[in-house]
């Protein structure tokens, strides 16, 4: 009797156990709805971060990752997954990105240009001077020594490139800047930028969000591309770009390109 009390109360105890497992495996198996509320209370944990954290960090494969601490390997798996293809996934990417900035609630700052009473002014050669020959070279530069010790005047010419031009560039706006051939758009442009030849004569001014130029640096918040005008007339314009851009090394299976 006391054997068969014994067995009865270890299968008893093996029973109890086993259903136990197996509550234990019902309660803290993973499904689809315990994962998404997992993943929406990490995310709600990310938007209660102060907005530097929260522009790095994001949630890859359910798990929680700071950008700052990834690893150069795992960067290039990242960016590959995003835009494998520059053709194809840059607007998914672009379209990923704002849903992500909506999630964690961040608004990325924008920036309004100011421009009043822009002058800028050159002194050029004028006539037959202007001609690039060597004869003018020559002269040039016997008439720069000279006016440098101040023995002759210059024989430089004023050119007003710019005159009391004023406007504003609303921010997430495309500003489309229109005018012939040599009526100062590129320099508008690089007045804008910051990025002024030293020998012209410049007056105005220009503000970033009310801040000045002489405030900060305009290289980090602005850039002028300057244009190349070596194209290929058979191509069409996405076609251009995209060339211009796999010959600049853009995604990860461009690193590696032959032309003949």
């Amino acid at each position: 009797m006391e054997g068969n009390n014994n067995n009865n109360e270890i299968s008893l105890r093996s029973n109890s156990s086993n259903s136990w497992r197996n509550n234990n495996m019902d309660v803290f198996s993973s499904s689809p709805e315990r994962e998404d509320d997992e993943v929406a209370l990490k995310w709600a944990a990310i938007e209660r971060l102060p907005t530097y954290s929260r522009i790095r960090r994001s949630i890859i494969n359910n798990s929680e990752v700071d950008i700052k601490h990834m690893g150069l390997t795992e960067r290039k798996i990242l960016l590959e997954r995003l835009v494998k293809i520059a053709e194809e996934d840059n607007e998914k990417f672009l379209l990923k990105l704002r849903d992500r900035m909506d999630r964690v609630g961040l608004d990325i700052p924008t920036i309004e240009v100011r421009f009043e009473h822009i002058n800028v002014e050159a002194q050029v050669y004028v006539g037959r001077r202007a001609l690039p020959t060597l004869f003018n070279f020559y002269v040039n530069v016997l008439e720069g020594f000279f006016n440098y010790l101040h023995i002759i005047p210059s024989p430089k010419k004023p050119l007003h490139i710019l005159q009391n031009v004023s406007g504003i560039i609303k921010p997430r706006r495309m500003t489309l800047l229109l005018g012939p051939p040599g009526s100062g758009k590129t320099t508008l442009l690089l007045a804008l930028a910051g990025k002024l030849a030293k020998d012209l004569k410049y007056s105005g001014r220009v503000t970033y969000n009310g801040h000045g130029l002489e405030e900060f640096v305009a290289q980090r918040s602005s850039a002028y591309i300057g244009q190349h005008d070596n194209h290929i007339g058979e191509m069409t314009v996405r076609e251009t770009l995209a060339f211009s851009a796999r010959c600049q090394g853009v995604g990860h299976n461009y690193g590696s390109i032959q032309t003949s």
